[in-house]
């Protein structure tokens, strides 16, 4: 039960963030839309560090290794790795109208869902290696604190899932369609979750690699897009601010429960 609530959590953050588009009537205010990005910017940040690097210089150390060498590997595999997914994937960020990755014949707004789709990506797999270092029972993380993880993307998820569809709706695309794109979007996250267990679950030595991995990743999509984003124009202050009230928010959920 724990391990499916786990996988679906953040999921179910995009969806009820995309399921705003049928309550708003305009297009996201701009202040707003700001303070989001940052928020969803401070929450990946704390993750990153509470529930990814530490847990995986904790397990290094006692797997007898060089704490700060699992780490470092993987964290900077994880940039790599999406470094390489975002110069091939053709994606369209919102804030942009060049496209990014390898030219292509694809709609404008089949291209902002794979720029969505594919920052989710780090996020499903931080789940589900975090959940599979918990299910593996002698890797120092507890269920609880898997699912802080996972509280703490779902909350990040639900801006983000509103940012998605409310621009599908200020393109053309109905608001069915819009709450449609947007909700796929977030479905890379349980599949990668999954396959990540899958693939961990009997590979405990290797998880200090891959929870880096993951924090790199997630890291690499703060840094790329999302400050960038909330940084654009004016009242670049609220995207600080968010930062600063995601990160403190999920630091206290790693703490409290894990």
């Amino acid at each position: 039960m724990q391990l499916t609530l786990g996988i679906l959590i953040p999921f179910l953050g995009t969806t009820l963030g995309a399921a705003m588009v049928f309550f708003m009537k305009n297009a996201m205010n701009n202040k707003l839309e700001k303070l989001l990005l940052g928020f969803a910017s401070g929450v990946m940040i704390a993750a990153s560090v509470w529930s990814l690097l530490i847990p995986s210089i904790s397990m290094a150390e006692g797997q007898g290794k060089i704490a700060f060498v699992p780490a470092s590997i993987g964290f900077l595999l994880g940039v790599g790795f999406l470094l390489v997914l975002d110069i091939l994937i053709p994606h369209l960020h919102f804030n942009s109208d060049e496209p990014e990755g390898v030219k292509s014949k694809l709609k404008k707004t089949t291209m902002m869902v794979l720029a969505v789709t594919l920052h989710n990506i780090p996020e499903g797999m931080a789940v589900g290696v975090i959940l599979a270092g918990a299910l593996s029972g002698n890797s120092g993380i507890t269920m609880a604190s898997a699912l802080a993880l996972s509280i703490g993307i779902a909350i990040q998820n639900f801006p983000e899932g509103a940012i998605i569809s409310m621009p599908l709706k200020s393109e053309g695309v109905s608001k069915l369609k819009s709450f449609l794109y947007g909700t796929l979007s977030g479905i890379v996250e349980p599949i990668g979750a999954i396959i990540t267990i899958l693939l961990t679950s009997t590979v405990v030595p290797i998880l200090p690699y891959l929870l880096s991995f993951a924090a790199g990743a997630m890291i690499y999509v703060v840094v790329e897009e999302l400050i960038p984003s909330s940084q654009e124009g004016d009242h670049s202050n609220l995207g600080t601010i968010g930062v600063a009230i995601g990160f403190v928010i999920m630091m206290v959920l790693d703490v409290a429960l894990g």
